[in-house]
């Protein structure tokens, strides 16, 4: 599984590298890319401490229309509701 986390990571690399690259001289684009390991709610909290994030953008889950999963709830609205960053949620 760690060697297929890897892949996936680097893939990412590229992608954002080209698209930083396509957008140079329009925009000052700086990014950086981390990984962590656990639960997504949990990384997500790490990675916002660790980086001292002054705000936090998540992906909308793919179950957040199924009932059941709005009672559990979604990574995006533990966020929210830990209230410590600002939490933009995007589809």
């Amino acid at each position: 599984m760690a060697g297929t986390t890897e892949e996936i990571a680097q893939g990412l690399v590229a992608e954002i590298r080209e698209s930083a690259e396509r957008l140079k001289g329009i925009f000052d684009v700086r990014w950086q890319f981390h990984t962590f390991r656990g639960d997504p709610y949990s990384g997500l909290v790490s990675a916002a401490e660790e980086l001292t994030a002054d705000a936090v953008v998540v992906g909308a889950s793919e179950q957040a229309g199924q009932a059941g999963h709005r009672i559990v709830g979604s990574v995006a609205v533990r966020l929210v509701k830990a209230g410590r960053w600002p939490v933009t949620v995007v589809p």
